[in-house]
């Protein structure tokens, strides 16, 4: 009988992944990684020990909660914060998935002596024809999460069960309800678990009380100034709302740039582009990309953007260009570019840099 840890959140997706895996069974032990409190002693919804606790205790199998939160905060909030003020607009679960999460819930396999990992994301772990482990988009793919997983490496992921990857999220409502599983009907986490309110500059403007976030300029294409910013922190490349600016037609955020302490604002139009550079490069179902190589796919440069036709072109040691067959819209410094093949899994993916 394999023993597999279950990274649990105290949601619905991961209790029925745990409760899935034992039903098949594996000796499962529960697992939360606490990794972030509030200044009130409020868990993040990633981590509320007390559902966790409970659903484990339904499902009769032990449970451990486990402090993560200087690991978090080294390599998830700081990280976070320092995207914000180089005007880039970060994901952070992405980093938590690979830095922290499958971090230390494989370092307690070594502790617990299991088997595997176990989480409730909506994806499959794939074992290709060249021995290279990926994921495999969901089968509902409205709850596809295999964008948020294209940085873990092939170790991990080698001991990694996603059980629930075939499921819609109706059917594991329905499944955790006849399991007598009390969250069987808890909301979904919609917000980045250490900004439970979405103020993201008021988080940062909280934290940084050492670093000088000032007005500036609103500067217009041909870098006219057209009015005046609240800081860089407030504003992501593709924003319309909340700027401010009554130009007589809509204007959106073309870019930013830290060193000015600028907002460059354009039309709509200027905003699309056949042309992405990106690069703190992953690669899964491959090794990797060749200078001078191109590779066909279907990429996309956000989580909710359905992936296009177009090809990856290797331009340097650091960096890869993604042609997309059509324009795309506002893809934008520091989200994630995520490439997948004609089988809907996952090829890479990397940091966005530049649309060009």
């Amino acid at each position: 009988m394999a023993k597999v840890i279950a990274g649990m959140s105290g949601g619905v997706d991961s209790a029925v992944a745990a409760y899935l895996l034992k039903q098949q069974g594996y000796d499962v032990v529960g697992v939360t990684l606490r990794t972030w409190l509030s200044e009130t002693g409020e868990e993040g919804r990633c981590c509320e020990i007390d559902d966790a606790r409970e659903i484990a205790l339904k499902l009769g199998i032990p449970f451990y909660p486990l402090n993560c939160i200087d690991e978090f905060k080294k390599s998830v909030i700081d990280p976070f914060i320092t995207c914000y003020l180089k005007g880039r607009t970060p994901n952070p679960c992405i980093e938590c998935n690979r830095f922290v999460k499958w971090e230390r819930l494989l370092y307690y396999t070594k502790v617990l002596k299991t088997d595997y990992v176990a989480t409730g994301h909506y994806a499959s772990v794939v074992k290709k024809d060249n021995g290279r482990y990926t994921v495999k988009k969901a089968v509902h793919q409205e709850k596809d999460q295999t964008y948020m997983l294209y940085k873990l490496t092939q170790e991990q992921l080698s001991k990694t069960l996603m059980p629930l990857g075939s499921f819609s999220k109706s059917e594991v409502r329905k499944i955790a309800a006849e399991a007598g599983i009390h969250v069987a009907e808890k909301p979904d986490s919609q917000e980045i678990c250490f900004v439970p309110d979405g103020d993201y500059a008021s988080y940062i403007r909280k934290m940084c009380t050492d670093e000088k976030i000032c007005e500036g300029d609103f500067v217009d294409e041909q870098g006219r100034v057209i009015g005046r910013h609240k800081g860089i922190i407030h504003y992501t490349v593709g924003q319309r709302k909340g700027l401010g600016l009554p130009l007589g037609y809509p204007a959106y955020v073309k870019s930013i740039d830290p060193v000015k302490n600028q907002v460059i604002i354009s039309e709509e139009e200027a905003l699309f582009s056949n042309e992405v550079i990106c690069n703190e490069l992953n690669f899964l179902s491959i090794p990797g990309i060749e200078k001078g190589e191109t590779i066909k796919c279907r990429a996309k440069i956000r989580y909710h953007h359905k992936a296009q036709e177009a090809i990856l072109i290797r331009i340097d040691d650091e960096n890869i260009k993604i042609i997309f067959e059509s324009p795309v819209k506002a893809a934008t410094p520091g989200q994630s570019a995520v490439f997948y093949d004609d089988d809907d899994c996952v090829i890479g993916g990397g940091i966005i840099s530049a649309q060009l």
